[in-house]
């Protein structure tokens, strides 16, 4: 592919055996997705251990899938890119060492991505011509982080969550509800059906100035009212849904458009699974407008788990031939800098 960039992308840091063939960092030729969903709903969340081995039968077929799809063969790629952190240690080992054994065989370069990276070059996937610098609002089920972005290569954590993520809380307070697995996209439905100003839960500002995050509270706020109303609270289902989503949405707002105006930038971004909650989408994109900002999100396809987006941040990392040994271990606590 003369002047091309084909990348196998891989993501399995999850419950998601994910694989993709993307172009340039810009054109998806495939984006293929075996969702785990059914194998943890009884259990009310993901099984390590299940997750490792639905990964071990899913991921051939899924890679040749991407390739088929995309109409393309191993030996038309340029380079290999793989989630390897942070995770479940056993379904990254999966995924990583599949695009190990393929770099190696193929003699092509090996990418390694962080999974917050990907989910913030979804962005850029949505938005190919997207300039930086921006602020980057990255909301998932595991991690709730403001991020500076300056260019390509420079970014500052600029806050994250100190306990519970955003996502992390709204799966515990669906679960306390009796909602179903998996609990974020079941709650807004409810919420969708509540009065927002019904109940009203608390707001973790934190100390003047902070962009952190704290979401412990509030759900600890809404598993004390259903205990408090002994079962009364049935036909408030959908108000406490609202309550709780809305008081989420307001900090993470709030928060964000202060950070976008302190640092002097046009452009907010929202990525990760949280970022497809049409609530908080609404909220930011109204909120940005106010203050003469742009807010931007990806698709909600883009906003979950694939391995599009880990193909569009590794060509940015191709370019820079910023690739890794072999050697590259699975970090399932990986920090983001």
């Amino acid at each position: 592919m003369t002047g091309d960039c084909a990348l196998l992308a891989i993501e399995t840091s999850c419950d998601e055996t994910a694989a993709a063939v993307v172009v340039n960092g810009r054109e998806v030729r495939s984006n293929v997705i075996a969702s785990q969903v059914a194998a943890h709903r009884r259990f009310g969340g993901v099984v390590p251990e299940i997750a490792s081995r639905r990964h071990l039968e899913a991921i051939v077929p899924v890679v040749e899938a991407a390739l088929g799809e995309a109409g393309l063969g191993f030996k038309d790629l340029d380079g290999v890119a793989v989630t390897y952190g942070p995770g479940l240690a056993g379904a990254l080992l999966v995924g990583l060492s599949y695009a190990k054994a393929v770099a190696y065989a193929l003699r092509r370069p090996l990418i390694g991505v962080h999974h917050l990276l990907g989910h913030i070059y979804a962005a850029f996937l949505e938005y190919p011509g997207l300039e930086l610098p921006a602020v980057c609002l990255v909301v998932s089920g595991g991690h709730t982080h403001l991020i500076y972005l300056r260019d390509h290569v420079r970014r500052r954590i600029l806050g994250s969550s100190r306990d519970d993520a955003a996502g992390e809380a709204f799966d515990k307070v669906a679960r306390a509800l009796g909602l179903g697995y998996p609990g974020g996209p079941h709650l807004e439905r409810l919420a969708a059906a509540g009065d927002p100003h019904a109940l009203h839960f608390p707001r973790a500002w934190l100390e003047e100035g902070s962009f952190d995050f704290s979401f412990s509270g509030v759900k600890t706020a809404v598993l004390n009212y259903l205990k408090q109303q002994s079962g009364e609270e049935e036909g408030r289902l959908a108000d406490i849904a609202a309550g709780f989503q809305a008081a989420v949405v307001e900090v993470l707002v709030t928060k964000t458009v202060r950070a976008a105006k302190e640092y002097g930038v046009k452009t907010i971004l929202a990525v990760g699974g949280v970022a497809a909650n049409t609530a908080l989408r609404r909220a930011l994109a109204a909120g940005a407008e106010e203050e003469g900002l742009m807010a931007l999100f990806p698709r909600p396809a883009f906003c979950t788990d694939n391995a599009a987006m880990i193909g569009c941040a590794a060509y940015y990392q191709y370019l820079r031939r910023d690739f890794a040994p072999l050697s590259l271990d699975a970090c399932p606590n990986l920090p983001l800098r």
